[in-house]
C-alpha cells in the first residue's frame, strides 16, 4: 500500500512532502489550540463551543435535532445528548417540540448562547483571516504535490 492511498502507482513522499505535511498538522493544531483558550475565556468548554457553533450553523431553521448535531460534531448520540443536557443546565441551549412532529425534539440556542457564539465566531473569522495566506500557501502546496 503506497502511503498516498490504496493505488501503488503514486510515488512515494518526499522530504518535502513530509514537511508540508507536518506544517499543515501543526498549523491546525495551533488553531485548534487558540480556538480552546478562546472557549475558556468566554466559560465555555471547546465541547460547548462546537455545540453552539453546530445549532447556530445548521442550516434548516426549525434547528437541528441531537442527531444532526452528533452528525457535526462526529459524536455518538448518547454523547451528543450528554452534551445537550449539560449546556441547558448552562442556560446556553434549550429544547423544542418540533412544530410538525412532536416526537421530534429540536434546539436552539438560549440568548446567553446566541452571545457567546456571536462572540466567539467573530473572533474565529477575524483569526482565520489573519491565517489565511499562511494556509493558502500550504493548501497550494499540497495541490501541486498532488498533481
Amino acid at each position: 500500500m503506497s502511503a498516498r492511498g490504496n493505488n501503488s502507482d503514486q510515488p512515494e513522499p518526499t522530504d518535502a512532502d513530509y514537511e508540508l505535511l507536518l506544517e499543515l498538522r501543526t498549523g491546525i493544531r495551533l488553531f485548534l489550540h487558540w480556538s480552546e483558550e478562546q472557549a475558556a475565556r468566554a466559560g465555555l468548554t471547546a465541547a460547548q463551543h462546537q455545540l453552539l457553533l453546530a445549532i447556530r450553523g445548521h442550516a434548516d431553521p426549525r434547528g437541528p435535532t441531537i442527531g444532526d448535531v452528533a452528525n457535526s460534531l462526529l459524536l455518538r448520540h448518547h454523547s451528543a445528548v450528554g452534551l445537550v443536557d449539560r449546556a441547558e443546565a448552562a442556560g446556553l441551549v434549550a429544547r423544542r417540540a418540533d412544530e410538525g412532529d412532536q416526537r421530534v425534539v429540536r434546539l436552539r440556542l438560549t440568548p446567553a448562547g446566541s452571545r457567546r457564539i456571536r462572540q466567539l465566531s467573530a473572533l474565529h473569522l477575524e483569526e482565520l483571516t489573519r491565517l489565511a495566506p499562511r494556509f493558502r500557501a500550504l493548501w497550494s502546496g499540497l495541490e501541486t504535490t498532488n498533481s
